[in-house]
């Protein structure tokens, strides 16, 4: 099998027919993303593929059937990086959940199976289509805002009850996901926070494991980052607070950008505040500013908006939204605050992968709750750490 589609649609393997996996069932069995198909599915539960023309209960079989050009991987995030390999080495073009990896080293030893140029290889990024972090990016990165000072995200409208986390046995372990907030809801926050503003080379965090329900992992973070250039920021998540807040504050040497409820907001500076603190005569004067309501509206296609540009890369070419190789930035900044909280010490970035997986290695040792998944045999666990 090569990495070339003939055909003018691509035949799609779905892996994992659990929550997210058929949520983008749902998507795929109603013709909503134009030239593709699905194929085929695979899951490990016979009744979850029984109504599909074509399943599967082996990714391998899957695989080596010829039955499809590309691969979406929605299963927990430990078999993301064994599942990924498979396929990768099999020239199909690979789609895949986030997180890429449950921790750092897996997801380079993912990212480094991918040799072949002409391989589609992307990440389930989907709040990069948002029109909110659209229009962020290009003021950043236009030099509109001039330089960032400090960013402040608060995140904590991710609530979960007792009953999610029960919902599966893999939920909410070390063992099953790696981590808890920030492996499961926040890659989505993450990866925006280094795609708007880069990579902190600094992080201290202050996780808290069990906080608000019944689990081992974390439920509630702080974190700080401080980068390079002098920017700081402080990283706010949890899944145990009602209604929650999601304000993305931006202070930049141009003025003030605040996202919140649907709301894009910028007050800006007339003169640059360094300008006008270098040349200013006035002791306790400020800048004149614009108060500026821009106008964005909706939040894009989302998941809809990721599978279409999959399929776009793979038949026509068309650069990628979200590439998978980008998804280990976000899973860093996650082990990295974890990793921080289990050391009481801030850690430098790039952080010491292996270092990483051992500790992590020993929180799955010494846990008291589920030590498996749902998703692969035991041996095909432990192979995901290499």
């Amino acid at each position: 099998m090569t990495a070339h589609v003939s055909a003018r649609k691509v035949r799609l393997g779905l892996v994992g027919v659990g929550t997210m996996g058929g949520f983008h069932t749902n998507l795929l069995c109603n013709d909503t993303i134009p030239n593709c198909d699905l194929a085929a599915v695979c899951d490990l539960n016979p009744e979850r593929i029984k109504n599909y023309p074509s399943g599967f209960l082996s990714s391998e079989q899957m695989f080596d059937s010829g039955k499809v050009d590309a691969v979406l991987i929605a299963t927990p995030h430990f078999s993301h990086t064994r599942i990924g390999i498979q396929a990768l080495q099999r020239n199909l073009h690979v789609l895949v959940e986030k997180p890429i990896s449950a921790h750092k080293e897996d997801a380079e030893q993912l990212i480094a199976a991918h040799q072949n140029p002409d391989q589609v290889f992307a990440a389930v990024f989907n709040q990069r289509t948002d029109p909110y972090f659209i229009k962020l990016h290009q003021l950043v990165h236009s030099g509109q805002l001039g330089t960032v000072r400090r960013v402040q995200w608060t995140i904590t409208d991710w609530f979960r009850s007792e009953a999610y986390y029960r919902s599966s046995e893999w939920r909410a372990t070390w063992a099953g996901e790696g981590g808890g907030v920030l492996l499961n809801q926040c890659p989505h926050n993450l990866d925006l926070y280094q795609w708007i503003f880069g990579m902190p080379n600094l992080v201290q965090a202050f996780c808290r494991f069990g906080r608000y329900h019944d689990i081992e992992v974390e439920d509630d973070v702080i974190a700080y980052f401080q980068h390079a250039s002098g920017m700081t920021a402080i990283f706010i998540a949890s899944t145990g607070e009602a209604p929650g807040s999601n304000r993305l504050e931006v202070i930049a040497d141009s003025g003030r950008v605040t996202i919140e409820n649907d709301r894009f907001t910028f007050i800006r500076n007339e003169v640059p505040m360094d300008e006008f603190s270098r040349t200013t005569s006035e002791r306790f004067g400020k800048p004149s500013v614009w108060n500026i309501e821009l106008p964005v509206s909706g939040h894009g296609p989302q998941h809809q908006g990721i599978l279409e540009n999959f399929v776009a890369a793979i038949l026509e070419g068309t650069a990628l939204i979200a590439p998978a190789r980008e998804g280990l930035y976000s899973l860093e900044l996650a082990n990295a605050c974890l990793l921080s909280t289990w050391e009481s010490k801030p850690i430098s970035l790039p952080m010491d992968a292996q270092h990483y997986s051992q500790r992590l290695k020993e929180r799955i040792a010494n846990s008291t709750k589920q030590k498996t998944t749902v998703v692969a045999p035991r041996d095909d666990f432990s192979k995901s750490f290499g």
